[in-house]
């Protein structure tokens, strides 16, 4: 079961990845978006992760690993870009448009580490299914 139990692990961590990856894509496609559905400019959203919670009775029967889960995605409070043209159909009164505050350096850092703990989890994932591989072998020759 422990060979189980390591592949929900692995595959929570992939999963949330994933996830952290499309959230970080939404957010370099929308870093000129002055205008959303609820009216303001986008604002970059961002990941928090958690441990998946066991109940004691999961720990104590070994029914599944650990893992991460996504606990929310939250968006970011910090200041709107302002941008000079009041010719820009969502400028405000004194000519100010508001761009969202979506760094896209930061965006494409937080893509390549994304992608590397993905490919970390990929890794593990293949090591994991080797050893089941060898011991499956063990026991048909043994």
């Amino acid at each position: 079961m422990a060979f189980l139990n390591s592949i929900n692990t692995v595959g929570s961590a992939l999963t949330a990845e994933r996830f952290r990856t499309d959230i970080i894509l939404q957010n370099i496609a929308n870093q000129n978006t002055t205008r959303t559905a609820s009216g303001g400019p986008y604002r970059r959203k961002q990941i928090i992760f958690q441990e998946r919670a066991q109940s004691f009775n999961e720990v104590l029967n070994q029914v599944q690993g650990g893992g991460v889960r996504v606990a929310n995605v939250v968006e970011s409070q910090e200041d709107l870009r302002p941008v000079y043209d009041p010719e820009h159909p969502d400028a405000d009164e004194d000519g100010y448009v508001y761009y969202p505050n979506v760094n896209n350096t930061e965006e494409q850092v937080d893509l390549l580490e994304a992608s590397r703990v993905y490919e970390a989890n990929v890794s593990a994932l293949s090591v994991v299914k080797a050893m089941a591989s060898k011991a499956l072998e063990i026991g048909r020759n043994g």
